[in-house]
């Protein structure tokens, strides 16, 4: 069905751009200062003009139909275009609502997210952040439609329509209990076939990953927290390879995986100097070659001019520097 520009009220692409984003009749009503009544006339409204029910009630909200998924994106972009064309897209942190959706695992989460929500409580005190985790299925098409504002992570490809900046570079390393008998000395090859690894995998062949990456609508995001050629470059000639015992997915449970064991963890390191720090654990570099990767907050193309992002993105750089000189 065709749709005429004339019988379009932008307002109506505001309530339909809030109830995609909140999933919530009365949530986007709040957003824009209207009734729940008015939401749901203009709703009504807009379905009429579109053909098509747009949203459709369930237990888990306002799930959008798929002739929403394929406008979302696309509204969202041209009221971006609209507000900064009118020059009233201006964004005072101090008194700011505005609400920041950040994709991260979990130990990105731990080493930036509690530093930006600390500075997030200090100068923009009305704002919301919301954590999602990077490892969910289809993330380039969450950053697509508008429901993550900024992904942080691993990338080894990066599609045009997404725009990144570096925050930081990292290795692997090596975490060991301090009551290990390795603990007084650095660690060799030959220790890495003495002693089992744990290491943090949030994917492998069997979703799709190769070496070490999952490609989703051409962003390839990194599913092992190692780099495993790394090993079987430096192994490639010896009798056998270390053997990896456990794989998790949540590197945070490492402390408890290596309390009472002799395992070696392989982890980031900038994970592992923030584990060290709490005493348990010591660090030590891998007795082999292990090239650095770079850690990027990536984002869609059409937030570039965003004030409020634009913010955000300055502070993800401040705090990214935090980590660098941790």
């Amino acid at each position: 069905m065709a749709v005429s520009a004339n019988r379009i009220d932008l307002n109506l692409l505001r309530v339909f751009d809030a109830i995609f984003e909140d999933r919530n009749l009365a949530l986007a009503g709040k957003r824009l200062n209207l009734s729940q009544s008015a939401i749901s006339h203009a709703l009504g409204r807009l379905r009429e003009v579109v053909g098509d029910d747009l949203f459709v009630r369930t237990a888990r909200g306002m799930e959008p139909t798929v002739r929403a998924l394929a406008m979302a994106a696309q509204v969202r972009s041209a009221l971006q275009q609209i507000r900064a064309a009118l020059g009233v897209d201006e964004f005072d942190p101090r008194v700011a609502q505005r609400k920041f959706v950040v994709a991260a695992n979990d130990y990105i989460t731990a080493l930036v997210l509690g530093r930006l929500s600390q500075r997030l409580s200090a100068e923009a005190p009305l704002a919301g952040l919301v954590v999602r985790p990077s490892t969910r299925l289809d993330l380039a098409g969450q950053i697509d439609v508008g429901r993550i504002d900024v992904a942080i992570g691993i990338f080894a490809d990066v599609p045009l329509r997404f725009r990144s900046m570096t925050l930081w570079e990292q290795t692997d390393a090596l975490l060991l209990n301090r009551d290990h008998p390795l603990a007084g000395r650095p660690l060799t090859q030959a220790d890495l076939l003495a002693y089992p690894l744990v290491a943090v995998s949030q994917g492998g062949a069997e979703e799709g990953a190769v070496s070490g990456f999952i490609l989703e609508r051409g962003l390839a995001r990194q599913s092992e927290m190692f780099d495993r050629d790394a090993i079987n470059r430096a192994f490639a000639n010896a009798p056998e390879m270390p053997r990896l015992r456990v794989s998790v997915a949540h590197s945070l449970a490492i402390p408890a995986l290596l309390r009472h064991s002799e395992m070696l963890a392989l982890v980031p390191s900038p994970l592992a100097r923030e584990l060290e720090r709490h005493g348990e654990l010591t660090m030590r570099a891998t007795p082999y070659a292990c090239p650095n990767v770079t850690v990027r907050a990536v984002w869609h193309e059409r937030n570039d001019a965003d004030p409020a992002l634009q913010w955000l993105r300055e502070q993800l750089a401040d705090v990214a520097r935090q980590v660098r000189a941790s």
